[in-house]
């Protein structure tokens, strides 16, 4: 008789594909996104709300062949929220294994104190903006590193100033140097961005969604 497989030993997967990485230090890289199915949080400006349901139930050990299959060096985890499922943990233990150099980008709820150490975090903290800041895990900044990244997504002068206070009340750079500002594609103009960040001469890696100007902005699987 076969072996049921455990939450452990399955994911729910909505695709796996590979580009180049849009965001982030990694910016431009060819990339392998492993896109989980399901959130628990639902952001106003969420780009990718086709993955809150649905997706595909698959052994953990054929999640991993086809992330490796594409050959990049380079593989994200992403969401929706991976952090929910509990096999995640392992196969980006075993996608480092492998040689991989691995991401995972996560929200400030999820917690991430049992992410491999080898895994870059990519923690994306929730503005005003996006509905969600109550849910922020402030404790999370405990296991935030020199390797990983905090991420802030801005609607608004509002969403600015809030990163801006975050930034230094808990003294964001003293934690890991990749502090990351991008806008909500279409409602925050990155000029004016980049004008806020130098009156104020904040610490932070001004990003564009790169993959949002290379094909078209709802494109999905890119």
């Amino acid at each position: 008789m076969q072996r049921a497989l455990s939450k452990e030993d399955t994911l729910v997967i909505h695709e796996i594909y590979a580009s180049i990485q849009g965001e982030s230090t990694f910016a431009g890289l060819p990339c392998t996104f492993v896109r989980t199915t399901g959130c628990n949080l639902r952001c106003s400006w969420c780009d990718t709300t086709q993955a809150f349901y649905g997706g595909t139930r698959m052994p953990r050990t054929d999640v991993l062949a086809k992330a490796l299959a594409t050959g990049t060096k380079l593989v994200e985890l992403t969401g929706g929220e991976p952090l929910l499922q509990p096999a995640v943990f392992r196969l980006m233990t075993e996608l480092c294994d492998a040689g991989r150099t691995v991401l995972v980008e996560t929200s400030g709820e999820a917690d991430v104190s049992q992410v491999d150490p080898r895994v870059h975090k990519i923690m994306d903290l929730k503005a005003p903006g996006s509905g969600e800041s109550k849910r922020n895990r402030w404790s999370n900044l405990e296991h935030i590193g020199p390797r990983d990244e905090i991420k802030f997504v801005l609607a608004s002068r509002e969403d600015y100033e809030w990163m801006r206070d975050a930034i230094r009340s808990r003294e964001l750079p003293s934690r890991t140097p990749n502090l990351l500002a991008s806008t909500v594609f279409g409602k925050l103009l990155p000029k004016q961005l980049v004008t806020w960040v130098l009156e104020d001469a904040l610490p932070v890696r001004v990003q564009l969604q790169m993959h949002k100007y290379i094909w078209a902005p709802d494109t999905q699987g890119v």
